[in-house]
């Protein structure tokens, strides 16, 4: 009798993530108020901006995309996966939302990463004439770990993964 109250308490537990998710769409509203503080301060001066300069601040707004996305993708299938299903029907349906299981949402966590720093590397190596190069050297080093952890998480959870995988489609 003990063991299923304790069970119990320990599956609704789980509701004790729905404020973290909670939190994750206050950050998206951070994420998107200063993706369009960035928009208007870039189109304000456009006509004074140079190339390269123009470049980089696209590049920093396609990474705050990519950090919202990862946002959505973590609070979604998080929440799927841990506290309840999301019944959304019709147009809003997400066509991934229920299919991600946690290795899956590593793995997307850890590609989104990837292209995360590969942006960051790019607008590094635009400003390289003012960057040195320890720091260059630095910022490959620690993008190469992230692209080969990257891979080594993908190619662990084919391996350990796949047969499980295959067997429910």
């Amino acid at each position: 009798m003990f063991e299923r109250y304790f069970e119990k308490l320990l599956f609704a537990a789980r509701w004790l993530l729905a404020p973290v998710y909670l939190g994750l769409s206050l950050a998206l509203i951070a994420l998107a108020l200063k993706f369009f503080q960035e928009t208007i301060h870039l189109l304000s001066n456009i006509q004074s901006i140079a190339e390269s300069d123009l470049v980089l601040a696209v590049l920093a707004m396609i990474d705050l995309s990519l950090v919202g996305s990862l946002i959505v993708m973590v609070m979604f299938s998080g929440y799927e996966n841990f506290i309840s299903r999301i019944e959304a029907e019709g147009t809003d349906a997400l066509g991934w939302l229920g299919k991600l299981d946690a290795g899956t949402l590593k793995l997307k966590v850890a590609t989104s990463i990837v292209a995360i720093s590969s942006i960051h590397l790019l607008r590094i190596f635009m400003e390289a004439p003012q960057v040195p190069n320890d720091k260059i050297f630095w910022y490959v080093a620690l993008h190469l770990t992230f692209v080969v952890s990257a891979v080594l998480m993908g190619v662990l959870d084919r391996l350990a993964f796949s047969a499980h995988r295959d067997a429910q489609h």
